[in-house]
């Protein structure tokens, strides 16, 4: 037999569960870029990849002093272009997909937007202040590599970190990738790669 009380607690439990998918929905939504933005953002990482690989297949391939086909000047770099332009061809389909499903989607920049784009400079800076102020100024190349991964990882994580309480645990995590990141990176570029590193 079914009482008023078991009803009640059925009804505050769907509502429940209601709120939850709603709320679920809504944090969603509220992460999505727009379709417009994305199918910019594509065509930068499509234009960065070409101009990528154009610019290694320039490369002298130094085939004078007998070098090793794997270990030619501008082979990583092209290999980067290409994964570069495929990332931003699905980048571009996907957001030509959104587009005609909504044509008249909302454009206007919204405030993930704005984090995105504080985000996209925050990361350019710190590729700019690794390149210009860390390395080749009489730091170790493994040391440079260290601190600016855990200095990027730190930044970017920050505010994510603070929310959850783990600040600590969040520096422990960037100098810990940080480090293994500068060890594994100079090895593997000078031992197997064979290139003079900074």
């Amino acid at each position: 037999m079914t009482t008023a009380t078991d009803t009640d607690t059925d009804t505050d439990t769907a509502a429940g569960a209601e709120r939850a998918a709603a709320e679920a929905d809504a944090a969603a939504h509220a992460r999505k870029t727009s379709p417009r933005s994305d199918l910019r953002q594509s065509l930068g990482w499509i234009a960065l990849g070409i101009a990528t690989t154009i610019g290694s297949l320039r490369m002298d391939r130094l085939e004078r002093q007998d070098i090793n086909p794997y270990t030619v000047p501008g082979l990583l770099p092209g290999l980067l272009g290409v994964v570069f332009v495929f990332f931003g061809l699905l980048l571009l389909y996907r957001s030509w997909r959104r587009l005609v499903a909504s044509p008249y989607a909302h454009s206007a920049v919204t405030g993930n937007d704005r984090t995105e784009f504080r985000r996209i400079g925050t990361v350019l800076a710190l590729c700019i202040g690794f390149a210009a102020g860390l390395v080749g100024h009489g730091l170790a190349f493994w040391l440079a590599t260290a601190l600016f991964v855990t200095v990027s990882i730190a930044v970017l994580q920050f505010a994510e970190r603070s929310a959850r309480n783990q600040r600590l645990r969040g520096l422990a995590f960037a100098l810990t990738v940080g480090l293994a990141t500068g060890v594994v990176i100079t090895y593997v570029f000078q031992e197997l790669f064979l290139v003079h590193l900074p």
